[in-house]
């Protein structure tokens, strides 16, 4: 299953995009995490100093190696450098597994704490005036349309606040998105907006409150949210901790708390992808993209790119493998 974090900045979603990635790895389950934020803090909130965070290797440095091994032999791409970040799969194309060994993930993703982590990289001085975030987002983008992933397997991104991430189609590649939510009229404001742009997607959008300290708080989120409200996270002295350096075992943060999470992963187990559909998206916004800058910038037809007999699915990594 894939996972989304989002919410306001400032909501605590990082804070439970790391919760629930350690409650994952602490039950035992394969977890392939990616920090998605501008601000890059997944891999510190899951224990990691700050110089083993600003140490570790980056997708938005490493697009030029993605592109050429997801590529493969598919005849419909003509080179490397004419995949954009929507660039579907085809046949010929090489399908990534989580947690297969490759080029992408050795040279990308270390391994911390039982999870699989990798980072999209930071907007940093070079960027300022001359690209977007979308240019380091789009190499998780690339990735998570390549990507099989099988029953019992979890993939987690950490995303930018705001509505940001429906500037591309990544809202579109996961099973679930959990709406980081505090118990405020902006807040609520961020799940509306959101809760707007997802309907006609089918984006299965669940709110978990944070922040919450009294009776008062969960009245408001239900009254504002609805059944959207699937459970909430009380003030804990465990993230408190975590956010001074002292990082605790899973196990110890609160039973409140804790329960939660249980929710959380019962909501994604539930679901069950359409990968017709799945695929179907993919193919819809590649389509948008290569219309509006990408055939144009890249000199080419990009909605050739399409190959319309291919489906993604379980079966073509078993066939693979």
């Amino acid at each position: 299953m894939k996972i989304a974090f989002v919410g306001k900045g400032g909501s605590g979603k990082t804070t439970l995009a790391s919760l629930f990635t350690a409650y994952l790895a602490g039950g035992g389950k394969p977890v392939l995490a990616i920090d998605a934020d501008i601000n890059q803090h997944l891999a510190v909130a899951l224990g990691a100093s700050e110089e083993e965070a600003i140490a570790w290797p980056t997708l938005g440095d490493n697009m030029g190696l993605i592109k050429d091994h997801l590529r493969g032999d598919n005849p419909r791409i003509a080179d490397a450098a004419s995949m954009i970040k929507t660039t579907p799969p085809g046949r010929g194309s090489r399908l990534v597994r989580p947690f297969e060994d490759n080029p992408i993930f050795e040279a990308c993703f270390r391994d911390f704490g039982g999870v699989r982590l990798g980072v999209t990289g930071q907007f940093d001085e070079d960027d300022l005036g001359v690209a977007c975030y979308h240019s380091k987002v789009g190499a998780a983008e690339l990735l998570l349309n390549h990507m099989i992933d099988d029953a019992g397997e979890y993939v987690v991104m950490d995303m930018t606040a705001g509505a940001d991430a429906f500037a591309s189609g990544l809202f579109t590649r996961f099973d679930v998105t959990f709406l980081v939510c505090e118990p405020t009229v902006r807040s609520v404001g961020v799940y509306r907006q959101y809760a707007d742009y997802a309907r006609d997607f089918g984006v299965r959008l669940v709110v978990v409150g944070n922040k919450v300290t009294e009776d008062e708080d969960i009245d408001f989120l239900r009254e504002e949210v609805g059944e959207a409200l699937l459970g909430w996270m009380e003030n804990s002295r465990h993230v408190r901790a975590a956010e001074r350096g002292r990082a605790r075992p899973i196990g110890e943060l609160e039973a409140h708390n804790l329960a939660t999470l249980c929710s959380m992963l019962a909501t994604v187990d539930s679901e069950q992808r359409d990968w017709a559909r799945y695929q179907r998206q993919g193919v819809e916004f590649h389509l948008r993209n290569a219309r509006a800058w990408g055939s144009g910038r890249a000199g080419e037809d990009l909605t050739a790119q399409v190959d319309p007999e291919f489906v993604l699915g379980p079966a073509l990594a078993r066939q693979d493998a």
